[in-house]
């Protein structure tokens, strides 16, 4: 029989958080270095480069690889030898483990989980509760993954109950292109098939969890049904051509996991989840002997990749950019923005909307202004702003129309892609939409110098910032005349793919 005490639990829980906030994955590393080594797309490369850059510098600094520090989703194996030391419920002890872990001084982690969630959406504070999974099991021990899961990517999850004759790549092939790339690539493909609706989702959660290993797979060839899909759709999802942050390139995911369970003669459900580029997880084991010891990688795990700006780069300041001047801007150019832009996501878009209404004036004047889609992390000691990366732009869409029509708004800068609605605004009305790379936060914020809060401080991380930058890179994704660097790049890599595979044929 095995005792474990729930103060050892509790901490475990907390180390573990804040563990992943700031290192990656080694394998993690090692699979975007090989597809940064071997991409031909320079915007993909540059993407790829900053996410490199942005890991070592969270690895060193202590500090969030990614603003958005997840929702916690834990899966929990009970040894049936096992007894608690404690007062507390299992669910109660993980709890307090995230608590402790998201409101750790020296490494604030941003609180991102709203409870009543269709009505009053209120931080919960605490990033409490999780999401947990139990299973009851032979042993003496108990086994633990702890993964921190971005809204972004979570977002794009897609589910089906197919036919039992229905092909799972074709569907998997249809369902990529509309997840965008609000999801970060490039990332891992989670694919549960099999078991019930629920069963299914659950199983391609669990699938991320895997060490990432294509490339020992592609070398060895496949031994089961499973392996031999991942080597189809792992090709496949590639050549499609979106690429990193979905700007057109060779590799779009590092690995596609699949997990499989017996199902109902007359259904095949089938689940994807994608892990973003801050794929952040980890696993540990109680045993009794106190709490889990987690060794940090070694520095030289991390490639080290100097960020260059040449001569192709324009240097923008904010303070006195004009329509003519960004009337000059075509989609994938990469811009350094310099002076003063304006925060704002869902929550203040809804609020501003809400004012214009009734015809009351804004508590901040936004025109001929940049506003940037973002919800930062708490700054630390002589940080200005804690992580500050971009979020998923498509959720501003349903509100582009009227800020850009009633504020005298200029431009915007988020994640990925717009979608037509918000394309349609942007044409009509002149402005533009930069994207700055998703899973590179704590770079970013090293961009910002100052950071105050300038309306609806209720809001917490969704309020109004002004931040002042230097040298922020942006690139740009929607250019005054509604075109798009999230249409052309994948078509034209599909393009080149489909073309250097037909002359190895």
């Amino acid at each position: 029989m095995t005792i474990i005490r729930q103060q050892d639990l509790i901490d475990s829980v907390a180390d573990a958080l804040q563990y992943i906030s700031y290192y990656h994955p080694v394998d993690f590393i090692q699979a975007v270095k090989k597809a940064y080594d071997r991409e031909e797309s320079k915007a993909a490369k540059d993407a790829m480069a900053q996410i490199l850059v942005n890991s070592r510098m969270c690895a060193m600094g202590h500090r969030p690889i990614c603003q958005d520090t997840g929702i916690v989703t834990v899966f929990v194996r009970v040894g049936m030898n096992v007894q608690w030391q404690g007062d507390m419920s299992l669910t109660d002890m993980i709890n307090q483990g995230v608590r402790q872990a998201y409101t750790h001084p020296d490494n604030v982690l941003r609180a991102s989980i709203l409870s009543d969630p269709d009505g009053a959406r209120k931080n919960t504070g605490d990033n409490t509760p999780a999401v947990i999974h139990y299973e009851i099991v032979p042993g003496d021990k108990v086994s633990i993954d702890v993964a921190a899961k971005g809204g972004g990517s979570e977002a794009k999850s897609k589910f089906a109950m197919l036919n039992p004759s229905d092909s799972v790549v074709d569907w998997v092939l249809k369902m990529v292109p509309t997840m965008g790339a609000g999801w970060c690539p490039p990332g891992i493909l989670g694919i549960g098939l099999g078991g019930t609706a629920e069963k299914a989702m659950l199983m391609a959660k669990e699938s991320l969890l895997e060490h990432i290993d294509i490339a020992e797979l592609q070398a060895r060839g496949a031994s089961n049904r499973n392996e031999e899909l991942r080597l189809d759709l792992f090709d496949k999802v590639n050549a499609l051509g979106i690429g990193a942050q979905g700007l057109g390139g060779l590799t779009t995911v590092l690995d596609i996991k699949v997990k499989d369970y017996p199902s109902h003669a007359a259904n095949k459900a089938v689940a994807i989840i994608p892990n973003c580029a801050a794929t952040r997880h980890v696993h540990f084991d109680l045993d009794g002997s106190g709490p889990a010891q987690l060794d940090p990688p070694n520095l030289d795990d991390w490639p080290e990749i100097t960020l260059e700006a040449d001569e192709s780069v324009r240097r923008v300041n904010l303070n006195e950019v004009t329509q003519e001047d960004i009337a000059t801007w075509k989609p994938g150019d990469t811009l350094l923005l310099s002076g003063k832009m304006l925060t704002g996501r869902d929550a203040a878009h809804k609020k501003m909307t809400d004012i214009l209404a009734t015809g009351e004036k804004l508590p901040v004047d936004l025109t001929d202004r940049f506003i940037y889609y973002v919800g930062p992390v708490d700054p630390v000691r002589e940080e200005a702003v804690g992580p500050a990366g971009p979020t998923t732009a498509t959720r501003m869409d349903k509100f582009t129309r009227t800020m850009l029509e009633e504020t005298g708004l200029m431009g915007m800068i988020g994640k990925a892609e717009r979608g037509q609605i918000g394309i349609d605004a942007i044409r009509d009305n002149q402005a533009v939409y930069l994207i700055a790379v998703g899973g590179a936060a704590y770079l970013v914020s090293k961009a910002i110098t100052n950071a105050e809060v300038v309306a609806f401080p209720e809001l917490g991380m969704e309020a109004i910032y002004e931040f002042e930058v230097k040298d922020m890179p942006v690139t740009v994704a929607v250019d005054t005349q509604g075109e798009s660097v999230h249409r052309i790049g994948p078509q034209i890599w599909q393009a080149k793919i489909e073309e250097k595979t037909l002359n190895l044929v």
